[in-house]
C-alpha cells in the first residue's frame, strides 16, 4: 500500500514539475507557460518565424505573406525569435506590432516571442517596452521574465499530452542579447544557461527520464564553427569567420548536413557556455535561431542539430528565393525525433497557390511577381551549385 501510495505521489509530482505549475502564461516565478497540447493526431506543428525587419516599405507585403502562410500550414504555435519591428519611436514600433500579431490573433493561433539584436537598440525603448506590447495581444503567450534573469523573454514552454496527463516535450526560448560591452553579438549569459540547467534537471529528477526538447533563440552559437570545415583560403560557397576573417569556413563533408550557407553566421564572440549544457544534459535535438538571413541550415554536432531559419519577410525584389519561413513537426509517439522543412517565398509562390488567390487579386500579383523574380535567383543560384559539384566535387546544397 505504501509503494502505491508513493508511485501515486511520485506521479503527481512529476505532472505538476512537468506543467511548470501555473495556470497563466505571465508567471514570472516560474517562467513557464501554460502547456500547449498535442493534437488527437498526435502531431504538434510549429511556425518558425525571424527576423522580419517590418518597417513602413515592406510590412504589408511582409504581413500579407505570413498570413498566406499561416493558412496553408495550420501551425498550433507561431515562434518569433527576434529582430521583428524596430521604428525609431515605440508607437511606431506599436503598429508595426499591430499589423504583425493581428494575423495571429484574427486566427486564434498562440505566439511565443523573443528578442534579437536589432529589437531594443535604438534606445527609444526598452525589450521590456516591446514586451508588452506583445502581451497585449490574447494570442501572447510569451513571459517578460523581469529581473529573474539576463534580457527579456527567457522562458519554458511546455506541449502536454494530448490527454493532458503531463508534459510531452519542452520548447526553450533564450533572449540570445545584443551587444556586448565591446560591441561584439552578444550570447545567451551564464544566469540563463544556469537556469536551464536546474529546471531541465529537476524535471527529469521528478519524471524519472528526460523530457526531450527543442531550442529557438536568435543568435547562433559559437559551437557552429566547431561543426563546419576550416579552409585556409576563400573557395565558392565558404565564408570567412566573424571576428577573424584570415579563415575561411563550409560545410565538412565528414559531418551531417542539411540546407545551405548563403553567408557567415554571426554568433556572440564570447561563449557564456549555453552549447556545452545543453548537450551536457542531453535532452535538447536542435537548436533554432535566425540573424543571418538567408541562411537556411543545419549541422548536426555532438548529437545536436544547429539549425538556422531564413529571414521571413517580403523584400522587394531580393531574395524571393532566401526568405521564407520554417515549419516543425513534432509527433507525440516519437518524442526523440522531429521532422522539419524550409519553405521560401519563391516555392510558396507556385502555380497552384496563385491559382487559388484568383479572386484576392493584391495577394495573388504578390505571388506572381515573387514567382517572376526568383526565377532569375534560382537559376543562378543552382548553376553555382552544380558547377561547385562538377569543378571541385564539393556539395554546397544539402536537403533541408
Amino acid at each position: 500500500m505504501k509503494k502505491t501510495l508513493k508511485a501515486v505521489l511520485s506521479l503527481l509530482l512529476c505532472v505538476v514539475i512537468a506543467t511548470g505549475m501555473v495556470l497563466f502564461a505571465a508567471a514570472e516565478d516560474s517562467l513557464t507557460t501554460a502547456p500547449l497540447y498535442f493534437g488527437e493526431d498526435g502531431r504538434f506543428k510549429i511556425l518558425h518565424i525571424t527576423d522580419t525587419h517590418l518597417h513602413e516599405d515592406n510590412v504589408g507585403d511582409s504581413t500579407r505573406l505570413i498570413a498566406l502562410a499561416c493558412d496553408a500550414e495550420q501551425p498550433d504555435l507561431v515562434i518569433l525569435t527576434g529582430d521583428l519591428a524596430m521604428e525609431d519611436t515605440l508607437d511606431r514600433t506599436a503598429e508595426r506590432t499591430d499589423q504583425l500579431m493581428q494575423v495571429f490573433e484574427s486566427r486564434n493561433i498562440p505566439v511565443a516571442v523573443t528578442f534579437g539584436n536589432h529589437d531594443s537598440e535604438n534606445g527609444a525603448y526598452t525589450r521590456e517596452e516591446v514586451m508588452a506590447l506583445y502581451n497585449s495581444y490574447a494570442c501572447s503567450i510569451s513571459i517578460d521574465d523581469g529581473d529573474a534573469l539576463t534580457g527579456c523573454g527567457t522562458y519554458l514552454v511546455p506541449v502536454s499530452s494530448r490527454d493532458g496527463d503531463g508534459t510531452s516535450f519542452n520548447l526553450w526560448l533564450f533572449d540570445s542579447g545584443d551587444y556586448d560591452n565591446e560591441g561584439h553579438y552578444a550570447n545567451v549569459a551564464e544566469d540563463q544557461v544556469e537556469w536551464y540547467k536546474e529546471k531541465s534537471a529537476a524535471a527529469e529528477e521528478a519524471c524519472g527520464g528526460k523530457i526531450y526538447s527543442l531550442v529557438f533563440q536568435h543568435i547562433i552559437v559559437p559551437e557552429i564553427y566547431d561543426a563546419l570545415e576550416e579552409t585556409g583560403r576563400k573557395t565558392l560557397f565558404s565564408y570567412p569567420r566573424i571576428y577573424d576573417e584570415s579563415k575561411y569556413y563550409r560545410f565538412s563533408p565528414d559531418g551531417t548536413n542539411y540546407g545551405m550557407l548563403h553567408e557567415m553566421p554571426c554568433p556572440g564572440y564570447y561563449n557564456h557556455g549555453q552549447f556545452d549544457a545543453l548537450a551536457q544534459r542531453g535532452d535538447v535535438l536542435a537548436m533554432f535561431t535566425g540573424h543571418d538571413h538567408t541562411n537556411a541550415f543545419g549541422v548536426k554536432y555532438r548529437g545536436i542539430d544547429i539549425v538556422n531559419s531564413l529571414s521571413t519577410r517580403y523584400n522587394g525584389d531580393a531574395f524571393s528565393t532566401q526568405y521564407g519561413y520554417r515549419v516543425i513537426e513534432l509527433n507525440e509517439n516519437a518524442p526523440d525525433k522531429y521532422e522539419t522543412r524550409v519553405v521560401r517565398w519563391y516555392d510558396f509562390a507556385n502555380a497552384k497557390e496563385i491559382k487559388a488567390l484568383a479572386n484576392r487579386r493584391e495577394d495573388k500579383d504578390l505571388l506572381s511577381e515573387i514567382r517572376f523574380q526568383g526565377f532569375f535567383q534560382k537559376l543562378f543560384n543552382d548553376f553555382s551549385v552544380i558547377f561547385t559539384k562538377i569543378f571541385t566535387g564539393r556539395t554546397a546544397r544539402y536537403p533541408d
